[in-house]
């Protein structure tokens, strides 16, 4: 039988819908849960292996105790076998590495991680590219090319690769920010290393790609565009990123560049939102919601923006998104569709389909979000909604 590690960083992303812009270290991780932060990663390693179900009686699954995937495997009828200990409510990276140690020394055919970026530098310290891996994507920013585009897509690849269906892996770069400089809105990104992924496209998430200095002149006339349609007594909530950003600026506001802000008529209504205070602001006033696009991933929401939760964005209404992006950006995803991980499998089906895209003055395109990859959909240049 092959044999699968399991390792969940039980405490990723803890900090993505307080406003935290990571979970890194043990005051940020007290700070989350003073804020009423709940663990993300078990949810999405149970996602990934619901996925994995059908081969329980194929598969042998090992994994750590607890939190760190006995709880989960169990939860999807599988028989775990459990390596090593921990102590519960109190693990740290020492455990993630051990883990991924012991899981070597059994021989496993592929390990399957939950987490972000952090786990994933671990992960990488502890085994290299000795032993495929793929991760269940946990975390809040996600820069790495190690992790699936939704957890649903981890687990079929691991079907995949288990079987044999799925045969060829690449070298992948494991990125790790700064956190301490991110939350400074300074994105410090290292390469730390390389896993060895399965490689299956439409499966696998790129690396992320940052801005080039050519696009400031489309970034301007972007937010010239969304800021000139903004509406009387509407409150826009405007993700993180160098696109939205631009927005900011043409309303001659100084938002958080790697945080959620408020606008309302103008002016700022909330500076570096968390999901809290968005669900009080959007239950009270129609509201719009403006996101841009990661680079090089094609991601609109799920990474770097988990203030804006199922739960807000059901309040907004999908009706109520406007995405903008660079015409570069657009092109350089060589017609990949643009991707929605929620962390709710319905919602990410309701934003399905085809969005206008805001490219400049008076200009959009019109894109698919979701479903199989292919040539994207557009539109002449038009009116910018």
């Amino acid at each position: 039988m092959k044999k699968l590690g399991l390792v969940v960083n039980p405490v990723a992303g803890v900090g993505g819908r307080v406003g935290l812009k990571g979970s890194d270290g043990p005051e940020v991780l007290r700070r989350a849960r003073s804020l009423g932060a709940l663990p993300r990663s078990t949810g999405r390693a149970v996602q990934a292996l619901e996925a994995l179900s059908r081969l329980r009686n194929r598969v042998r699954v090992l994994t750590y105790p607890g939190e760190m995937g006995e709880d989960e495997a169990l939860e999807c009828g599988f028989s775990p076998e459990v390596l090593g200990s921990i102590v519960r409510g109190e693990t740290t990276a020492g455990d993630t590495r051990a883990a991924a140690r012991a899981m070597e020394e059994q021989g496993v055919d592929l390990l399957l991680f939950a987490g972000g970026d952090g786990t994933a530098k671990d992960i990488c310290d502890a085994v290299g590219r000795r032993v495929p891996a793929l991760g269940i994507p946990a975390g809040v920013k996600m820069h790495s090319a190690v992790f699936a585009l939704t957890p649903r897509h981890a687990g079929e690849a691991a079907s995949m690769f288990l079987m044999g269906r799925l045969t060829r892996t690449r070298d992948s770069e494991v990125m790790d920010v700064d956190e301490e400089a991110f939350r400074r809105g300074v994105v410090d990104a290292t390469l730390r290393g390389y896993l060895r992924v399965p490689e299956q496209r439409d499966m696998v998430q790129g690396a992320k790609a940052g801005s080039v200095p050519a696009e400031e002149d489309a970034l301007r006339g972007i937010g010239a565009q969304v800021a000139a349609t903004m509406e009387e007594g509407t409150a826009y909530v405007v993700g993180p990123g160098t696109t939205t950003g631009a927005v900011m600026d043409a309303l001659g506001l100084e938002g958080t560049l790697l945080g959620v802000d408020v606008v309302v008529d103008g002016r700022l209504e909330q500076r570096d939102a968390n999901e809290a205070h968005l669900l009080e602001l959007v239950r009270a006033r129609p509201c719009k919601l403006v996101l841009g696009v990661i680079g090089g991933q094609g991601y609109v929401l799920g990474r770097g923006n988990q203030q804006i939760s199922p739960e807000v964005l059901r309040d907004i209404g999908t009706e109520n998104v406007v995405v903008a992006a660079t015409r570069e950006k657009l092109l350089a995803l060589e017609g990949r569709p643009l991707l929605v991980d929620t962390g709710d499998e319905e919602l990410d089906r309701l934003l399905e389909g085809f969005t206008r895209v805001v490219t400049g003055v008076n200009e959009h395109h019109v894109y698919r979000v979701g479903g199989r990859a292919g040539p994207p959909a557009t539109l002449d240049a038009g009116p910018a909604r």
